[in-house]
């Protein structure tokens, strides 16, 4: 994984491959209801200010390819969502 943020009650990590491609940046940022994910002319980006936001819902595990996104649950001692 390349890019990571945590925030007080979770930590997302975006695989190299998923931070650098446009396409699935702009995937992630149209299916994230809480606006976690950005989408940007060279991939995706995490919005650190929206990470508390995150309702768990998964559909970032969804619109991503295995093991792209990763949702870790910090007050599980980081286990992740899926």
């Amino acid at each position: 994984m390349s890019l990571r943020k945590d925030d007080v009650f979770i930590a997302v990590e975006l695989s190299d491959a998923v931070a650098g491609d446009p396409a699935l940046g702009a995937k992630l940022d149209e299916v994230c209801p809480v606006g976690i994910f950005k989408g940007t002319e060279s991939g995706a980006d995490i919005v650190q200010e929206n990470l508390d936001e995150c309702v768990l819902c998964g559909l970032c595990y969804d619109a991503a390819p295995e093991g792209g996104v990763a949702v870790l649950k910090l007050y599980e001692d980081g286990a992740p969502l899926r």
